[in-house]
C-alpha cells in the first residue's frame, strides 16, 4: 500500500465503510442516500488517493482486498473521532427551513415527514418566496435549508451550496374564472400562444423561476408578462391577477388564488425541478432527518421520474437525475 495523502475526505471513508459493511454497492448507496454511480466514483477516487485497490468486484459479489481489510479499522477510528468532534460543537438550535410559500406542498411535506422522523428536534419553517433570495440568506448564516430550482442560481453561489434533488413537479397555469382557458380541464401549451403569462418577472427573489418560464415559452409564441406592482399575500395577488386577466405560471399543487382556477399544462407536461439546498459543511441532525425524508418520499412517490411527455431543461435534468 503506497503512502496515503496528507488528507482524505471523511465522506470517502464513509462511502468505503458502507460498501465494506454491505459488500454490495446498491445496498450501500441506499444506506447513504446517494446514487450508485456517485458511490462508485467515491470508491475509485479513494483508491486513487490511497494508491491501493480496496475491493474485488465480480458480477456476483464484492469482496474486500487485503488493503481494504487493513483500511477498515483506521477508517472507523477516523470517522468516530470526526463524529465526536461534530457532536461536541454542534449547537442545539432550531434548524431554519424555508418553504418558499405556504401554498407549496413539496417542501411542506418533506418538513412534515422529517418532523415525524425526528420529533425531538425543532425544525422551524420560514417563507422567503424564492431560492435566489433564500440562497443569499443561507450563505449569510440566517437560514439553513431551502427548496427550489438549483440550476437557476449563479455558478458562484451553487459552488458554495449542497443540494439533493427532491421532485420534478408538474406545472400548471392559473387563470381568472372568466378566462377562455378556465373551461378546459387541462391546458395544452399551444393554447397559451399569444398570451402574456406572469412568472415573477421583476421579483428579485425569484429570477430562477422567471428563467424557467422563459426557457419553456421560447419558440411557442408565449410571452413572460412584464413586472406588476408587488402584491403581498394570496388575496391581494389574486385580486390583481383577476383585474388584469393575466394567467400565472404555477405548479399543480399550488392552490388557486381567489377568483381563479388552476389547470395542469400538457403537450408537453412542463416540470419544475425542485432541489433541497443547504450550505456546504452544514452539520445538523435536522438536516439528516430532512435528507431521509426526501429519499423516502421521492422513492415512494416516484418524484424524480421524468415522463416521456415531460419537458425539463437539459441542465436541470442532469442535476435532478444525479441522485436517481
Amino acid at each position: 500500500m503506497s503512502a496515503a495523502p496528507r488528507a482524505v475526505e471523511p465522506r470517502l471513508l464513509r462511502s468505503f465503510l458502507a460498501v465494506a459493511d454491505e459488500l454490495h454497492f446498491t445496498r450501500a448507496a441506499a444506506r447513504l442516500y446517494v446514487a450508485q454511480q456517485a458511490l462508485s466514483r467515491d470508491i475509485r477516487r479513494l483508491e486513487r488517493e490511497l494508491g491501493a485497490e480496496l475491493f474485488v468486484r465480480t458480477t456476483r459479489q464484492v469482496m474486500l482486498t487485503a488493503d481494504g481489510e487493513r483500511l477498515v479499522p483506521y477508517a472507523r477510528r477516523v470517522l468516530e473521532a470526526q463524529d465526536e468532534l461534530v457532536s461536541a460543537f454542534r449547537q442545539a438550535r432550531p434548524l431554519l427551513v424555508d418553504l418558499n410559500s405556504s401554498g407549496l406542498a413539496t417542501g411542506r411535506r418533506v418538513l412534515h415527514r422529517a418532523r415525524e422522523l425526528a420529533p425531538e428536534l425543532e425544525l422551524m419553517a420560514r417563507y422567503e418566496s424564492g431560492l435566489t433570495y433564500a440562497a443569499a440568506e443561507i450563505l449569510g448564516g440566517r437560514l439553513d435549508v431551502s427548496f427550489g430550482r438549483f440550476a437557476g442560481l449563479e455558478p458562484a453561489v451553487r459552488a458554495r451550496l449542497e443540494q439533493q434533488p427532491v421532485r420534478c413537479e408538474p406545472m400548471a397555469v392559473i387563470v381568472p374564472e372568466d378566462h377562455r382557458l378556465a373551461a378546459l380541464d387541462v391546458v395544452p401549451l399551444a393554447e397559451l400562444a399569444g398570451e402574456r403569462v406572469y412568472a415573477g418577472a421583476g421579483n428579485p427573489r425569484t429570477p430562477e423561476w422567471t428563467e424557467l418560464a422563459e426557457l419553456l415559452f421560447e419558440g411557442r409564441g408565449i410571452e413572460v408578462a412584464p413586472p406588476v406592482p408587488l402584491a403581498v399575500g394570496p388575496e391581494e395577488f389574486g385580486r390583481l391577477m383577476a383585474k388584469t386577466g393575466t394567467p400565472v405560471l404555477a405548479v399543480v399543487d399550488l392552490p388557486p388564488l381567489p377568483r381563479t382556477v388552476s389547470r395542469p399544462l400538457v403537450d408537453p407536461v412542463p416540470l419544475s425541478p425542485v432541489s433541497m439546498v443547504w450550505r456546504k459543511g452544514l452539520a445538523h441532525p435536522g438536516l439528516d432527518a430532512l435528507r431521509r425524508a426526501v429519499a423516502e418520499l421521492a422513492g415512494a412517490e416516484v418524484w424524480l421520474s421524468i415522463p416521456e411527455e415531460g419537458w425539463i431543461p437539459a441542465t436541470d435534468a442532469l442535476i435532478m437525475m444525479s441522485f436517481s
